[in-house]
C-alpha cells in the first residue's frame, strides 16, 4: 500500500544513528545515506519497498513535528519490539509508553511508543501472538503452535 515515508529531520547525524539502530532491530537494513543531501532510508530485508526516509525538508524550511502524528513501524517478534523501544532511548528517543501488551486494540497487539531525537512520535508493533513460550510436546498434533 504505501510506497515510502518521508520524515523531515533538522540535525542529520543523530537522527542517522537513532534510526540506524532502530531499524537494525527490527531486521531493515539500510539502502542508502548521503550527508551530503542529507538523507537516508532504509528497506525491507525482503523486496525494496515501502522505503523509510528521513531528510532535511525539500522547502529548506526548519522540519517540524505534526500534533496527532504517529507512525508505526511493523516488528516481526516482540523480542524485537523490546530491542527497538531500549536502542531508541540509548540513542536519544523519549519513551511515550514502555512495550507491552495493549489489548484495548486488540489481543495480541504488543507495542511500543517513543519519540524521536526531533520529537516525531513512533510506534514499533508485533501483532502476532507470542508461541516462544508454547510447550509443544504437551500439545500432540501441532506444530510450531499451531495445529497441523
Amino acid at each position: 500500500m504505501l510506497s515510502h515515508v518521508y520524515v523531515g529531520i533538522n540535525d542529520f547525524e543523530p537522527a542517522l544513528a537513532f534510526y540506524s539502530a532502530v531499524m537494525a532491530d527490527l531486521g531493515v537494513r539500510l539502502r542508502f545515506s548521503d550527508a551530503a543531501k542529507p538523507w537516508a532510508a532504509w528497506q525491507p530485508a525482503e523486496g525494496g519497498r515501502p522505503l523509510f526516509i528521513i531528510g532535511k525538508p525539500y522547502d529548506g524550511q526548519p522540519a517540524t513535528c505534526g500534533n496527532g502524528q504517529m507512525m508505526a513501524l511493523m516488528a516481526p517478534t516482540r523480542a524485537a519490539v523490546d530491542r527497538a523501544h531500549a536502542s531508541a532511548l540509548t540513542h536519544g528517543g523519549r519513551c511515550e509508553g514502555p512495550p507491552a501488551l495493549r489489548p484495548h486494540y486488540h489481543a495480541n497487539y504488543y507495542g511500543a511508543y517513543f519519540r524521536d531525537p526531533e520529537g516525531n512520535k513512533l510506534c514499533v508493533v508485533c501483532h502476532d501472538a507470542d508461541y516462544r513460550s508454547f510447550n509443544l510436546e504437551s500439545h500432540s498434533g501441532r506444530k510450531n503452535g499451531f495445529p497441523r
